[in-house]
């Protein structure tokens, strides 16, 4: 119990009902998720085989689709609720795909900016976990932080449907998806800031192509994706024609705030780590002892603990902006900053407690360290939402 309460503590309150369903989802995360995590990272057959029946798990024991719409058939958790689950089943990278939370960004967009068919056709399957979703929006020689450039586009047919043509790249787990959401220029030319749409695009279309994987620090899971005037029907485009930028603006607010929540639960499984092995290695010579009797092994801890517990309330100051339907730009902005730059020192300083044990394949902490330093550059990097904050507070009289 101590060492929980000294990685989970400062975690706003939250009702009992939640904390209990927060605990279950933890226990879900560490017993059933992380020991198979070497399989579901190398994907394939295996993997997929190990996913099915980790699903079916979640499912049977009333895990699954916490966050998303009741209507569709999930457990409509509402945001400030959903929080403090998010924490504990993104301490794995594979724990919001198992339990089926993975497509809450994109179930509520299509829910409220697709047409009727769309969600008729897919959004109970999305929320069911019989197909999956991604969503596509950088390219490549292109800035991601600059969607005016965006040279992917879409012509309209005489027949009513698009053609789509361009190069995405990545995008994250585009070759299992059946479905994927493109950005792409429908009018004017770059880098004109109106004119580009959403098209909801099938996989499965003609022209559509998986190009390559692109390792990230060496771990898979983002791809290259080519379009070849693929066809897409005209009531696959999501919200209004030139209007694509509003809804991505929506979808990213979340997103944001979703990844540092998973961060933190991320960080704090770092943070563990770290501390067990203060407690538990012992050095060799006349001195002995465990490590955490040196004063830069404690300082390395408090320094952990301190980032985490200074990172938390921003986040969750970021979940109640969303929550209440208020402006959180700001909010967002400086979470996503502080919870990137957290992990990643958390897992610096656990990999470094550790030595050369905190290097191999033997802890989840080169993986944990990766997703830190990726996370200073995903949904945007630091100096964009740095200059963007500073911005919109100047500007505040």
């Amino acid at each position: 119990m101590q060492r929980e309460a000294s990685a989970k503590a400062g975690l706003p309150p939250c009702p009992p009902d939640v904390r209990e369903l927060r605990d279950r989802v933890a226990d879900f995360v560490r017993d059933r998720v992380m020991p198979r995590e070497p399989v579901l990272d190398l994907g394939g057959p295996d993997a997929a085989a190990v996913l099915r029946g980790l699903r079916h798990e979640a499912q049977e024991q009333g895990l699954w689709a916490l966050p998303l719409p009741a209507e569709l058939g999930g457990q409509g958790l509402p945001l400030l609720s959903y929080a403090h689950i998010a924490e504990a089943e993104g301490a794995s990278d594979h724990g919001p795909v198992v339990l089926g939370s993975a497509s809450l960004l994109d179930v509520l967009m299509l829910r409220r900016h697709g047409s009727a068919r769309v969600r008729d056709q897919y959004l109970k399957r999305l929320v069911a976990g019989e197909i999956r979703s991604c969503y596509a929006m950088t390219e490549p020689e292109t800035p991601g932080t600059d969607p005016f450039l965006t040279e992917t586009r879409a012509e309209p047919a005489v027949d009513g449907t698009w053609r789509v043509s361009g190069r995405k790249w990545f995008t994250s787990a585009a070759a299992d998806a059946d479905l994927v959401t493109v950005l792409a220029r429908t009018d004017g030319v770059p880098p004109d800031r109106e004119g580009l749409s959403l098209l909801l695009v099938g996989t499965d279309s003609p022209g559509f192509r998986v190009v390559r994987e692109l390792p990230v620090l060496g771990a898979g899971g983002q791809w290259e994706i080519a379009l070849d005037a693929v066809p897409v029907d005209g009531d696959h485009l999501l919200g209004e024609r030139g209007k694509a930028l509003a809804i991505a603006g929506e979808r990213l607010q979340l997103g944001r705030t979703l990844r540092c929540l998973r961060w933190l639960g991320q960080a704090g499984r770092a943070f563990d780590l770290m501390r067990e092995r203060a407690i538990t290695r012992t050095r060799s010579g006349r001195s002995g002892g465990p490590l955490g009797d040196l004063q830069l092994v404690q300082r390395h801890i408090f320094e952990g603990l301190l980032a985490l517990r200074t990172t938390r309330p921003l986040v969750y100051e970021a979940v109640a902006h969303l929550d209440a339907g208020r402006e959180a730009h700001v909010e967002v902005g400086l979470a996503k900053v502080a919870a990137a730059r957290m992990l990643q020192q958390v897992a610096d300083a656990a990999i470094q407690v550790h030595g050369a044990a905190g290097l191999g394949p033997d802890t989840a902490l080169p993986a944990l360290f990766r997703t830190g330093r990726m996370a200073r550059i995903l949904d945007g990097p630091d100096e964009l939402h740095i200059t963007s904050v500073a911005r919109r507070v100047l500007r505040t009289s």
